[in-house]
């Protein structure tokens, strides 16, 4: 049971933080801090999907933990990694 709500409140951290690296919106070209701010909730976001896989992978030693648990880390680093790549917002 600790397991899984270890896992549901940091799946909820990282969405939030995706939530926020998208919603992150420049104002007008002068606006870089906008920028930069959504470059960081979005790395944060993968770095917390990247920890809550490796913590999925050591809860998965519990049977009631399937592997579908890794679906929503994984969802989350390829929301935050496009965010930081291909739909980065423009100044």
């Amino acid at each position: 049971m600790a397991c899984g709500l270890v896992l549901a409140a940091g799946q909820s951290v990282a969405a939030y933080l995706t939530l926020i690296a998208y919603l992150a919106r420049p104002a007008g070209p002068w606006d870089s801090e906008s920028v930069a701010h959504s470059g960081f909730a979005a790395g944060l976001a993968l770095a917390v999907s990247v920890v809550l896989a490796l913590l999925t992978w050591v809860f998965t030693k519990a049977e009631w933990v399937r592997t579908w648990w890794y679906a929503v880390p994984a969802v989350l680093a390829v929301a935050a990694l496009l965010r930081l790549t291909l739909l980065a917002p423009e100044l």
